[in-house]
């Protein structure tokens, strides 16, 4: 059994065949997935399709989504959680964070904005008593700073590619880190050493489908520019990524799965398996 601790099966790649690409990943062995939205507009959808699938849903707004955040974004935020506390599909806040990497973030004034959105936000996890599911691009120290001051019942750090000094604070302050895709790739040493050799209670795994698609979806951009497209990034993808960072680790795929999957219900405290 594996859980997909971020999937965005809200994103419009999915639109089209959705239900056929969820059975294909509980086929797979995926018996859940959780679906973090990224902007106001996105959370009923988040919602409908947790509920349908049986699956968990968190509510946030991505950095990559405040600069077209409507003035009340925040408030809706709040009330949506507000109205979605007692759903038992509700696990986390996110996707928030903060973003260094995308370059009009990392000036003003939308490094300022995005760096307020993210403090309301976990003060908003705060309030409700819900981990987070963070996006920590090129922000990884200034995101534990705020989590310093602002503390939250733990969460999960998506898509981890820091150091192991960084990954060691993390741990430290009750976090989990989403391992996925990126960690197929043999040129991506520094994050396969840390898959390799981090504590197995601090891994949870993830595949960000249909986004960071693993080694075997990716086409050159060689070919890319010949009109073959990279192969799309589904949740049924989990298992074989799961397979190779068993293969780092040196451990039985079905002993990775299981903690995995203990370490997901352990930080996504109302998972429901």
């Amino acid at each position: 059994m594996w859980i997909d601790t971020h999937c965005h099966l809200d994103a419009p790649e999915f639109a089209c065949d959705v239900d056929a690409v969820r059975k294909q990943a509980r086929r797979a062995g995926v018996a859940r997935g959780v679906l973090p939205a990224v902007r106001g507009a996105e959370f009923p959808r988040a919602r409908e399709l947790a509920c349908r699938f049986d699956d968990a849903y968190a509510l946030g707004i991505h950095p990559l989504y405040v600069a077209g955040a409507a003035d009340d974004a925040l408030e809706q935020l709040a009330a949506a959680l507000a109205e979605s506390v007692s759903n038992p599909h509700l696990v986390a806040v996110g996707e928030i964070g903060l973003d260094y990497f995308a370059p009009e973030l990392a000036r003003e004034p939308l490094k300022t904005k995005q760096e307020y959105f993210c403090r309301e936000q976990l003060k908003l996890a705060r309030q409700y008593g819900l981990p987070v599911i963070l996006h920590a691009r090129r922000s990884v120290d200034q995101l534990l700073k705020a989590l310093r001051q602002i503390e939250v019942p733990g969460g999960i750090v998506h898509a981890f590619n820091g150091s192991a000094q960084q990954a060691r604070q993390w741990i430290d302050m009750g976090f989990k880190l989403g391992f996925g895709g990126a960690c197929t790739y043999e040129r991506a040493t520094r994050l396969r050493a840390l898959a390799e050799t981090l504590p197995s209670d601090a891994l949870v795994l993830e595949t960000d489908a249909p986004d960071i698609p693993p080694h075997w979806l990716y086409r050159p951009s060689a070919e890319r520019a010949a009109g073959v497209p990279s192969a799309r990034n589904t949740p049924a993808e989990l298992p074989r990524i799961g397979a190779e960072i068993a293969r780092l680790r040196g451990v039985p795929v079905d002993t990775l799965a299981q903690v995995a999957t203990e370490n997901s219900k352990r930080v996504l405290s109302k998972l429901i398996v």
